[in-house]
């Protein structure tokens, strides 16, 4: 399994319909909108996961694509750093 990073998310899009994007491609696993922790209010961005097999179809088919008006920018996500 591997994580997507999707950014440039409108601000009123919700998990499912994240995982409706995807899922018109390949096979989700997972999805999560990354909320602010004291508002709850979107981010825009959150990440989707994929079967290891699928990472590079998922990209291909969506990243650059429009939601809600906004160009999608989708690549591999990296490991989340230490913050001090």
């Amino acid at each position: 399994m591997k994580t997507l990073y999707v950014g440039n998310l409108p601000w009123d899009i919700t998990s499912e319909e994240l995982a409706e994007v995807f899922s018109a491609h390949v096979n989700v696993i997972n999805c999560r909108i990354i909320t602010d922790r004291d508002t709850g209010r979107s981010r825009g961005f959150g990440f989707v996961e994929v079967e290891d097999e699928d990472v590079e179809k998922a990209i291909a088919a969506v990243n650059g694509s429009m939601l809600g008006g906004r160009q999608l920018v989708v690549n591999e996500a990296r490991p989340r750093q230490n913050r001090m």
